[in-house]
C-alpha cells in the first residue's frame, strides 16, 4: 500500500512510518519544514514539504493521488494560539479530507482526541482545541467520499508500548503510549472493517490485531 500522513514529523507520525516502512509499505508524510526531512527518511518515509495552513485542495490532492490510503496526524502542538487550534487541527484536517475524496483515496484514518467535542464549553487552549477536534471530526464523518475512521486516544505517553490495549466506542478516561497508539494505526489503515466508526484507545488486556478485529466484527 502507499499511505501518505499529514503531521508527518509529528511523535505518533514518525513511530507509525517506522511501523509502515517496515512492514512493507510506501509511506510518504506531508511536512512543513524542509529540516524535518531527514527525520523521515531515517523513519523510512519519503518527505514531502507542504503547509497545510495555505495549501490549495488542489496541491494536496496531487500529493495524494494514487495513494490507498491517508492518515491525518497533524497538529499544531503544544504552546501553539487558540488561532492556530483551527487553522491546523480544523482546518488542515478539513482540507485534508477534501483532497483525499478529491484525489479518490477512500481509505481515511484520522488521529483525532478523547473528548473532542465541538460543544466543549471552557475559554483554555485545551477547550479550543478539543473544539477544533471535534469540528473536524465532524466534517471527516460528513463525508461519503471517504471510508473514514476517527481515533481517539486517551493521555498519550512516551513509556514502552507493551501492545496490549483497550479499544471501544467509549473507553473511560486513561493513559495510551504512542508506541501502541502507531500500532493501532498501522492496524486500523490495513483493516477497511473499521470504516465508519469513532473509537477511543487507552492502554488495556487486548493485543492490538485482537482488539481491531472485535471492533471491525472479524
Amino acid at each position: 500500500m502507499r499511505i501518505v500522513i499529514a503531521g508527518g514529523h509529528g511523535q505518533i507520525a514518525l513511530r507509525l512510518e517506522r511501523l509502515l516502512s517496515a512492514g512493507g509499505h510506501e509511506v510518504a508524510g506531508v511536512i512543513r519544514k524542509p529540516e524535518q526531512a531527514d527525520a523521515l527518511r531515517e523513519a523510512g518515509a519519503e518527505p514531502v514539504v507542504l503547509d497545510l495552513e495555505s495549501a490549495s485542495v488542489d496541491e494536496v490532492a496531487a500529493v495524494l493521488r494514487g495513494a490507498d490510503a491517508a492518515v491525518f496526524a497533524a497538529g499544531a502542538g503544544p504552546g501553539s494560539s487558540v488561532e492556530r487550534k483551527d487553522t491546523v487541527d480544523r482546518g488542515a484536517a478539513v482540507l485534508f479530507a477534501d483532497a483525499a475524496e478529491r484525489a479518490g483515496v477512500r481509505r481515511y484514518v484520522v488521529v483525532s482526541s478523547m473528548g473532542a467535542d465541538t460543544a466543549r464549553e471552557g475559554d483554555e487552549v485545551f477547550d479550543a482545541y478539543l473544539r477544533a477536534k471535534g469540528a473536524a471530526d465532524d466534517y471527516v464523518r460528513g463525508k461519503a467520499g471517504l471510508d473514514w475512521t476517527v481515533l481517539r486516544p486517551g493521555m498519550l505517553t512516551d513509556d514502552a508500548g507493551t501492545g496490549l490495549v483497550r479499544l471501544e466506542a467509549s473507553t473511560g478516561r486513561g493513559p495510551v503510549a504512542r508506541d501502541d497508539v502507531a500500532a493501532m494505526l498501522a492496524e486500523l489503515v490495513e483493516t477497511p472493517g473499521t470504516a465508519g466508526l469513532t473509537l477511543e484507545l487507552v492502554g488495556g488486556a487486548v493485543p492490538v490485531a485482537v482488539a481491531v478485529r472485535d471492533v471491525a466484527g472479524n
